[in-house]
């Protein structure tokens, strides 16, 4: 366990819209609840609660954002390399929050989780929900915890669609916005991949429309589903870098079809990994909710929905990312500009794909540890 980090965490619950006049209104229009939220915290919250940060995880991952849950964990949280003291969200200055989003499955309610009316598993009866679905579960938590403004969102990927609904939804409750390999709105693309994904659960037969719990799960179709992500998230680069055409504990083919390639098998790998820790309507579910993501479609144009936003931005893009490439972050970018926000842009250069925003931590820290520091500085 690494000592310099935070160290040892304890998750809390939040559970609140548990009164009929309480629920919580969804963008569908139905009205839901109750609704437990799991979160953690790191730091001190200062006296005039003025130095708060709320970390928006992306879509595999969780509210364990940094420490570690027991003394004989192996890995930290998912963004343990930049929270911490003297990390990027310096926890001897910043009091850091990190939330399990609405649909989730590690602590906050979602498909998997227990009906009240039937004591069963919600399944497919859970409500289809949207990413400003969840902000609105995350402002809730936020004014729980006593806090109006927040000094910063921040998140990459599924995290950064999230930081940019929480600066459009609740304007005077950000001062800053950080945006990592993200987009405002998902394209053709990135829609058909999580198509393949979710078909590829809805067609193990261990499915049962949504009704497996407690018996066998979907895990192979959550495997496959978690391979055809996981190619999106690397680069070509990458790939070749890490596995290039070597083959897994052999030295000629097989002239079969079993798995003989090195990148064959790591997909096996992270598929049956992903499976042990993650549920697959909830793969549905958040999937579903990235590719309702379109802040320009809902406002009218991208320049309309920043129009009342009123915090400093912060947005980076990394050039080997073919998922959300540099361009759809310079649509951002240029949007704000043309409303006069006070934004500013770096693309990283580095060949890890996607997952750079996991991967670069060293070469982000003193990006965001200056932009934070200029927010707090100047609010």
């Amino acid at each position: 366990m690494d000592s310099s980090g935070v160290g040892l965490v304890v998750p809390s619950d939040y559970t609140f819209a548990g009164d009929t006049d309480e629920l919580l209104l969804l963008e569908s229009g139905r009205r839901f609840g109750p609704i437990t939220v799991r979160y953690e915290t790191y730091g001190t919250l200062n006296r005039d609660r003025s130095n708060a940060i709320l970390l928006l995880h992306a879509f595999s991952g969780d509210a364990h954002a940094a420490g570690y849950l027991a003394r004989d964990d192996r890995r930290p949280g998912w963004w343990d390399t930049m929270v911490g003291p003297g990390r990027a969200f310096d926890t001897d200055r910043y009091y850091v929050i990190c939330s399990n989003v609405l649909g989730g499955c590690r602590g906050t309610t979602g498909p998997g989780s227990a009906d009240p009316t039937t004591g069963r598993p919600y399944g497919l009866s859970f409500p289809v929900v949207t990413l400003e679905d969840m902000v609105n579960v995350q402002y809730r938590l936020i004014r729980h915890l006593g806090i109006e403004r927040l000094l910063a969102v921040a998140g990459g990927s599924m995290g950064g669609m999230q930081a940019l609904q929480w600066a459009v939804s609740y304007p005077d409750a950000v001062a800053g916005t950080i945006v990592l390999a993200s987009t405002a709105r998902l394209s053709a693309q990135g829609i058909a991949f999580n198509a393949v994904g979710r078909n590829a659960i809805t067609s193990d037969v261990r499915w049962c429309n949504g009704d497996y719990y407690g018996k066998e799960p979907p895990a192979r179709g959550l495997a496959i589903a978690r391979m055809v992500g996981h190619i999106t998230y690397l680069s070509d680069a990458s790939m070749h870098e890490k596995f290039g055409r070597r083959l897994q504990e052999r030295d000629q083919f097989g002239f079969d079809f079993s798995d003989q390639f090195e990148v064959e098998s790591y997909l096996e790998h992270k598929g049956g990994t992903f499976v042990d820790r993650f549920d697959a309507n909830t793969y549905l579910y958040l999937s579903k909710a990235i590719d309702y993501f379109d802040l320009g479609g809902k406002y009218g144009s991208l320049e309309r929905a920043f129009e009342r936003v009123t915090s400093k931005f912060l947005v980076v893009s990394f050039s080997s990312d073919w998922l959300y490439p540099s361009y759809q972050s310079k649509e951002i970018v240029v949007a704000l500009m043309r409303n006069r926000k006070d934004v500013s842009y770096t693309e990283l250069d580095c060949p890890y794909g996607h997952d750079s925003f996991l991967l670069e931590t060293e070469r982000q820290r003193p990006l965001l540890s200056s932009f934070l520091d200029t927010v707090y500085r100047n609010g």
